[in-house]
Order: C-alpha cells, then sequence, then structure tokens
C-alpha cells in the first residue's frame, strides 16, 4: 500500500499522525484509485480543534474584509484549477466530468462561495436590533472555537468539507473550518484544501482557518463534535452515523446540524394525469435517475389514486425504466445500501415492478427500480415503506380514493421537499386544497407542478426541513445569508457605550447597514 496523503493542520500539510488508513475506489471500475488516506488520531484530532480554537479568537480581526477576500480568492483558485479538481472528482465518484461537474457543480460550488463573501461584507443577515429607550441591542455573531464539517458522498464539490456549502457558511460567518472528508472523494477534498490554504496564505488570515482529516474512528468522530473547544458540527450524511454524532454533540451542549435522509414524497392528482401524463412520466424519470438518483431531493414516494389512468401511468414510467441506461452508483457501500433498502421495502408490502438487481450496469450499479404499494399496506407501516433507497428507485402508494390520499399525508415522516401536481383546469383544486396543508407541515420546501431534484441556490430556498429530513426545522443548510445563521450565537449589549460596541450596533451606523431600530427596519443613526 502506498505512503498516505499528508493532512492539513494548523497551516502545514504533514504526515498523519495515523491508526490506520483506506483506499477509495473508482467507481465505475470497482478497482482503488491508487491512493492512500490516514485514518487520523484522537491526538491529531484535538490538535486540530486546539488550532481551531486559536483561529476563531484571530479571525475577529480580520472579519468581515479578510474573510471576504479569502472566499473571493478561494474561488478564483478552484476555477483555475477546475480541470484537475474535475478529473479527480470523475475518478472518484463515477460522475461525468462534464456537464455534471465541470459545467453544472463546480460553478455552483465557486458561486456559492462568492456569494458568503457578499454575505460577509453585508452584514444585515446578522440582524442587528436596537431598542434605544432601554439601550440594549443585540445581534448574531460568530459561535466561538473552530466548525467541523463532515461532507456527503454525493456532493464532492458543492458540498464538500472544505469548499461547499456549509464550509461557505461557516467561514462567511466568521467561523474556522475543520474539514472531515467524505470517504468517497478524499482526493477531490485534498485539491481544493491546497488551494484553500494558498488563499488563506494570500489574504492574511489565521494558518489554521482551513484545515483538513480524511477519516475517524467513530469515537473519535464523537469526540470532534462535542469536543469542548468545537463552536459546532455541519454534517451530512446517513440518519444513524448523524444520530450517533447527535447524541455526543447533544450530550457536550455543542450544536450539530444534520442532514440526514429524505424521500420527498410526490402526489400527482388523476386531473393532472388526465391532462398531461406522458409529460409528467419523462418529469419524473428525469428526475428520479438524474445522477443515478443519488440527490437528497430524488422523488422516492410518489401518490397516485387508483385508476386506469394510473395503471397506464405505472406501466409507461417502468417502461421508461426499462430503457433506460443504468448509472454508476457512488460507492460499494451505496450499492448494497439499494439491496437492502429495496429487500425491507418488498418485505413490507411493495410489489417490485421492475429493477431490483444488483450489479447491473457499470461499476457500482443497481438496475432502475420501480415498486407499487396499495395505500391500505403503506398506513398498516408506514415507519418502514419510508426506508430510503438512496439511488435510482421509487415507490408508487396507490391510493384507493382521495380520502384514503389525504390520509396518507398524515404519516409522512419529516422531508426536505414535498410536491404536488395538478391540472390547470381546477379539477384538481379542491384536493389539492385538503393535502397541501398536510404535506406543507411535513417538509421544508413545497413545490407545484415541479420534480424536486435540484437546489437553486438563492436566499429564498430552504433545504432543509422536520426531522430526519434534518436535526432542526428551522435551518437550512442552503440558501445565503440564512445557512450561515447556523453558526451563530446570540449576542446582547445592555447599557455598552456606542464606541464599544461592534459596528453593527453603533450609533452612527458606520457600516449603512439595515438594522431594526426600534421595530423598524432602516439604515439611518440613531442617536
Amino acid at each position: 500500500m502506498a505512503k498516505a496523503q499528508p493532512v492539513l493542520i494548523a497551516g502545514q500539510w504533514r504526515d498523519s499522525d495515523q491508526v490506520g488508513s483506506f483506499e477509495p475506489d473508482n467507481p465505475r471500475t470497482r478497482q482503488p484509485t491508487g491512493e492512500t488516506y490516514p485514518v487520523s488520531s484522537i491526538a491529531e484530532v484535538e490538535e486540530a480543534i486546539e488550532a481551531a480554537a486559536v483561529a476563531s479568537e484571530q479571525l475577529l480581526a480580520h472579519y468581515p474584509e479578510g474573510v471576504a477576500k479569502f472566499l473571493e480568492v478561494f474561488a478564483e483558485r478552484i476555477e483555475a484549477r477546475r480541470d484537475e479538481i474535475v478529473a479527480m472528482a470523475a475518478s472518484e465518484t463515477g460522475y461525468p466530468a462534464a456537464p455534471r461537474l465541470n459545467d453544472i457543480e463546480l460553478p455552483r460550488t465557486t458561486d456559492q462561495i462568492r456569494q458568503a463573501a457578499q454575505a460577509a461584507r453585508d452584514r444585515s443577515w446578522s440582524m442587528p436590533t436596537l431598542d434605544t429607550a432601554s439601550g440594549i441591542r443585540s445581534m448574531l455573531a460568530p459561535v466561538e472555537g473552530g466548525v467541523a464539517v463532515f461532507g456527503p458522498n454525493n456532493f464532492p464539490l458543492a458540498f464538500n468539507s472544505v469548499a461547499g456549502g456549509d464550509f461557505a457558511a461557516a467561514i462567511a460567518a466568521g467561523c474556522p473550518v475543520i474539514g472531515k472528508a467524505n470517504s468517497s472523494h478524499p482526493g477531490t477534498s485534498r485539491l481544493l484544501a491546497e488551494e484553500a490554504l494558498v488563499a488563506v496564505t494570500e489574504a492574511g488570515l489565521p494558518p489554521a482557518t482551513v484545515q483538513l482529516i480524511y477519516r475517524t474512528d467513530h469515537e473519535v468522530g464523537k469526540r470532534l463534535v462535542s469536543h469542548p473547544l468545537i463552536g459546532g458540527t455541519g454534517y451530512t450524511g446517513s440518519r444513524h452515523a448523524g444520530l450517533t454524532l447527535k447524541e455526543a454533540a447533544d450530550r457536550g451542549g455543542k450544536p450539530i446540524y444534520l442532514e440526514l435522509s429524505s424521500v420527498n414524497p410526490v402526489y400527482i392528482l388523476p386531473g393532472a394525469l388526465r391532462e398531461r401524463s406522458d409529460a409528467i412520466a419523462e418529469e419524473f424519470q428525469t428526475s428520479c435517475l438524474m445522477g443515478t438518483g443519488q440527490f437528497c431531493t430524488n422523488p422516492g414516494i410518489v401518490v397516485l389514486v387508483a385508476g386506469e389512468q394510473t395503471d397506464a401511468f405505472v406501466e409507461a414510467v417502468s417502461g421508461r425504466f426499462d430503457a433506460a441506461a443504468v448509472g454508476t452508483l457512488l460507492a460499494s457501500g451505496v450499492e448494497s445500501g439499494m439491496t437492502a433498502s429495496v429487500k425491507t421495502l418488498t418485505s413490507a408490502g411493495a410489489t417490485l415492478v421492475t429493477g431490483g438487481e444488483a450489479e447491473a450496469g457499470e461499476g457500482f450499479s443497481y438496475s432502475n427500480t420501480l415498486l407499487t404499494v396499495t395505500g391500505q399496506k403503506f398506513l398498516a407501516d408506514p415507519e418502514t415503506l419510508q426506508t430510503e433507497a438512496f439511488g435510482n428507485e421509487s415507490l408508487f402508494v396507490i391510493a384507493a380514493e382521495l380520502d384514503e390520499a389525504v390520509e396518507i399525508a398524515r404519516h409522512f415522516e419529516g422531508n426536505l421537499t414535498g410536491c404536488v401536481y395538478s391540472d390547470t383546469e381546477g379539477s384538481d383544486d379542491a384536493a389539492y386544497d385538503r393535502i397541501a396543508p398536510l404535506l406543507r407541515r411535513k417538509v421544508g420546501r413545497l413545490l407545484n407542478d415541479k420534480m424536486p431534484t435540484g437546489v437553486a441556490v438563492v436566499p429564498s430556498m430552504n433545504h432543509g426541513g422536520p426531522f430526519p429530513a434534518t436535526g432542526h426545522a428551522g435551518f437550512t443548510a442552503v440558501g445565503i445569508p440564512a445557512s450561515l445563521r447556523r453558526f451563530t450565537m446570540l449576542q446582547c449589549f445592555d447599557n455598552v457605550r456606542s464606541q464599544r460596541l461592534p459596528a453593527e450596533l453603533q450609533d452612527n451606523n458606520p457600516m449603512q447597514i439595515q438594522r431594526l431600530v426600534d421595530g423598524v427596519w432602516t439604515d439611518a443613526p440613531t442617536g
């Protein structure tokens, strides 16, 4: 086995004090990529935590301009090295270099980094609040200590632990980041961290502003999220691992923001099927199979009302799944997870319509899979039948009539998204009015006549939702500036002299930002 790649600790690339090692696989060949990565020891992780704590204090002197400059330089350096970064990500994930990585995900990554830079400068998101009569003022400010970011396997760039959304939000809020790379794409994370360190130096930020480790054992991971010096954690990954980390973080009194699992229910009402069944079938196939179904907003459950049109729709989708190419999955664990999840669903009463076979395509793969279950069976065991199959699979729930379809909405767990397709003539309006209020409280983002796959990086976006979609329904992982607020604390100042206050709260409003003054939003000075 080759020598392990170095870790980035306190501004230095160095050999790891490793307690083990691993080799990532190329999903298309099922063979190792040829690089070896270390499993970090508790001592190494604690050193990174301590360095981040020092950087957290030092960053105060560089905020916001130094942080904004770092983010802008970092975005430029990612783009300058895009060919190498894209090639590495393609080899580690099996995603096509173009258009997925080069034309879609990399531009999204640099765009959100630049949005984060703008948010750092525009401090209105800190919600400065002034009550002039009482002399009390408050605002959001960065938590003390570093933020640990656990990146997912399915977005090697846009959600990367040292370049993605959680990273950009934490840095823009004023927090140093300890990136815990996903084991599916450690090489991509290493290349991004190399550019991040250069940008840190160019912007004059503390050396430990960005650090990178690749893997820890479970106990060390729990220590990372619960350490007295850690400021918080952003995590995207499996429900089981996430809840294990949450238990540790809660025990240590540390905030942790989780994105765990989501089946993203879609209702297709009878009028919509009568009006445009073929178009909806095409939209659904594209959404469900895009990226081999490895999106957290993949439509994993579709609710329909029984009838001839529904039967024809199921048959049409099944034919489309059979005709579509089988994509490559991210890792052997995703392939085995699909096998286990489909078995769980069929054991609970779902019927396999098509698919259900592993190794059906190039590399790690699973055949395009469609299952159906009656509304009655779903209501008898809703928890099991909401098992997430992370990949190119969906479960169609066929309700006997509208009342049953409405009742199904009451039994969904929390999800990132929910969607209702209805006709344009109004025949579905009464059904929509019964379903939408129930579905609205189960999901972070409600869509109409649009499949959920894909997340726009705009300020109004909510990429969150009730548990188990996330660990806290009040926060989003996408959408700047709202995503920054996860890594902040509310600071209150009582009778503090104006010149001693942060600029955001001073009488003359030197930053000229919007503030809530005596209940009115204004950029006017006070006093």
